[in-house]
C-alpha cells in the first residue's frame, strides 16, 4: 500500500496561483498510474489530470487544460500539481491518487487504490 499526503493547499485570489504536492511513501511508485481528483461540495469526486506509467503520457480534464500542470519527480515518489490562473469554480478539496497499471482509464477513480487525505483550495473573487 502507498501512503499519500497532500499540501500546498490555501486561499487564492481568482488568477492566482497555487502548487499542490502530494509525497509518497510505503513502497515505490515504479509501476503506478498517478493522478489528481478534486471534489467540491454537493458535487461528486472529479478527474484533475494523471499521468500514465507506462508512456509517460499526461492527461487533464477539459477544465485543466492549459492552466494546470501535473509532474512527478525523478524518484517517482512525488506527484505536483501546478495550477495557475485560477477561478472560483476550481474550489475544492484536491486529492492525489495512486494505482499499479491496469487496463482502466487514468482518468477513473476505479484505477486507484492509494488515496491522500485532501487539501483544500479555495480561490476567492
Amino acid at each position: 500500500q502507498v501512503r499519500l499526503v497532500e499540501s500546498g493547499g490555501g486561499l487564492v485570489q481568482a488568477g492566482g496561483s497555487l502548487r499542490l504536492s502530494c509525497v509518497a511513501s510505503g513502497r515505490t511508485l515504479r509501476f503506478y498510474n498517478v493522478a489528481w481528483f478534486r471534489q467540491a461540495p454537493g458535487k461528486e469526486r472529479e478527474f484533475v489530470a494523471g499521468i500514465e506509467h507506462n508512456s509517460g503520457t499526461k492527461v487533464y480534464a477539459e477544465s485543466a487544460k492549459g492552466r494546470f500542470t501535473i509532474s512527478r519527480d525523478a524518484g517517482r515518489m512525488m506527484i505536483d500539481l501546478e495550477m495557475n490562473s485560477l477561478k472560483p469554480e476550481d474550489t475544492a478539496v484536491y486529492t492525489c491518487a495512486a494505482g499499479l497499471v491496469s487496463t482502466r482509464s487514468v482518468s477513473s477513480t476505479r484505477a486507484y487504490s492509494d488515496w491522500g487525505q485532501g487539501t483544500q483550495v479555495t480561490v476567492s473573487t
